[in-house]
């Protein structure tokens, strides 16, 4: 199947791109719920679990209105 974009996916998806070249180790985004979160590493730079084995969300700093989906293919 072709996917035809039209030139407002076209620029999102370069503005993500250009994003991704700047974006600072010290973040990471997560998926929870279909919202995509921005995390903070915790001290020794690894995302930040708790005991259950879940993402620590202390460590959340923003979120990002995108529509997301955090499953595997």
């Amino acid at each position: 199947m072709e996917i035809v974009l039209t030139v407002e996916e076209k620029r999102a998806i370069a503005a993500l791109k250009r994003v991704a070249k700047i974006w600072p180790p010290s973040l990471w985004l997560f998926s929870a719920s279909g919202n995509l979160c921005v995390m903070r590493n915790g001290p020794d730079g690894d995302s930040v679990m708790c005991s259950n084995g879940g993402v620590d969300q202390d460590y959340k700093v923003d979120k990002i209105d995108i529509p997301n989906d955090g499953g595997d293919w």
